[in-house]
């Protein structure tokens, strides 16, 4: 046991934890005046319903005895035998220490999801469905990369801090859930103006200040590799938020706060994976062009195909993961961490790239599954969707009863 790596480990917890209202004012910041307070309640709600998930079942499903690969078992429901000793996973810090640690990860997550979906859901079917997408995707997806006897991690792929866990697996189940709502009634003619910037820019702040406990603190402990991830971390946010400043400029002629902001973000997802197996070097690359992508995609993808992805939940998280994950095969480096069984592809090596493209494939392909059974399950609830009349007036008021700007008398929405 060692109280520097605890301490370390519970203050990037509280990190991790903080980031999840940092995503929620950057939901509400974007969305529209009326929904903001729903954008906002929808990650508030999560953190209550995944932390009782999690202490229930969910620690014990993703990291408990493995089960052919796919899943853990019952073994620590209700955090039974989760004490104050180091349990399987970290020999320095308390089993639940970890435990606390990754439920953060199952906070954020499916918080992640709601921006797809932004001003047309009803609040009760969202509830549910994160409910059901939490035990039909989340966890066997922890349980295969991170868990002891996951299929993915004994083929050799690598996430250092939920490239294909977190961001994955949300931003492609946010676009199937996305269409299976269809798009919004005012898409293609209303003008859906970011409402508040100072709160996307506060949003991106808390963000950026969890996220390198999100990173870091996937070492865990406090050492050497932790320092790396940090440092990984805010070069790849820096470097993404550059380019897509250079992308406003050469669009609009201007840069703007919100794409800065929004690159920031986008660096930080495609770094996820890799930011405890990469090189500084090749953080600094990864960064730089993640924001094209993302950019391609939220720009030219997403017209083409129609699908109203109303805050860029795919565009930059599932898009973001992706790369990031392919990235991570091309730069890991047994130099920066030995724990790797190869190098890169960019050192020579095919074994981890294959292993990288296999493992997202299996992500991808069990959060459109996972996703269309929960949405299935769900329908036979009720409706996806509110109202026509509700999403015209907001779902502030028609979901919750209250008004985020009670007494702002403008025009706007």
């Amino acid at each position: 046991m060692d109280a520097s790596n605890t301490g370390f480990v519970l203050i990037c917890a509280a990190f991790v934890l903080f980031m999840t209202p940092g995503l929620a004012f950057f939901y509400g910041g974007l969305g529209r005046r009326k929904n903001v307070a729903n954008n906002i309640m929808a990650s508030f709600a999560i953190i209550g319903l995944a932390t009782v998930m999690w202490m229930a079942i969910g620690f014990s499903l993703s990291f408990g005895a493995d089960h052919v690969g796919l899943i853990g078992g019952f073994d620590y429901a209700f955090l039974e035998g989760v004490g104050q000793d180091p349990g399987p996973y970290a020999s320095t810090i308390p089993f639940l220490a970890f435990a606390m640690f990754q439920m953060m990860f199952a906070i954020i997550t499916p918080a992640l999801i709601t921006g797809a979906v932004a001003g047309r859901m009803r609040f009760g079917a969202l509830a549910l469905f994160v409910v059901l997408w939490t035990l039909v995707v989340y966890y066997p997806i922890a349980h295969m990369v991170w868990g002891s006897g996951g299929w993915l991690a004994e083929i050799g792929s690598i996430d250092f801090a939920g490239g294909n866990v977190v961001h994955i697996s949300s931003g492609v189940s946010a676009l199937m859930l996305c269409i299976a709502l269809g798009r919004r009634v005012e898409y293609g003619q209303a003008n859906y103006r970011v409402h508040n910037i100072p709160l996307v820019a506060t949003g991106t702040a808390l963000l950026l200040f969890g996220w390198l406990g999100f990173n870091s603190g996937s070492a865990l402990a406090a050492d050497g590799l932790a320092a790396h991830a940090f440092t990984a971390s805010i070069i790849s946010a820096a470097a993404a938020e550059c380019t897509w400043m250079l992308m406003d400029i050469r669009t609009d002629g201007k840069p703007t706060l919100v794409g800065a902001c929004t690159g920031v973000v986008i660096g930080l997802v495609a770094i996820t994976p890799g930011c405890g197996f990469v090189p500084l070097w090749a953080a600094a690359i990864i960064g730089a062009l993640a924001s094209p992508v993302c950019f391609l995609c939220v720009s030219k993808l997403k017209p083409r195909f129609g699908y109203d992805d109303a805050l860029d939940a795919f565009g930059c998280h599932g898009v973001g993961g992706i790369f990031g994950g392919l990235c991570t095969g091309i730069f890991a480096s047994k130099a920066v961490n030995p724990a790797i069984r190869w190098d890169g592809l960019a050192f020579g090596e095919t074994g981890l790239f294959v292993a990288q493209i296999i493992s997202i494939l299996a992500t991808i392909g069990l959060a459109v599954v996972g996703t269309f059974i929960c949405i299935r399950i769900v329908r036979l609830f009720g409706s996806l969707r509110v109202s026509e009349h509700d999403e015209r007036v907001g779902l502030d008021v028609t979901q919750h009863g209250e008004r985020a700007y009670p007494s702002f008398n403008g025009l706007d929405d």
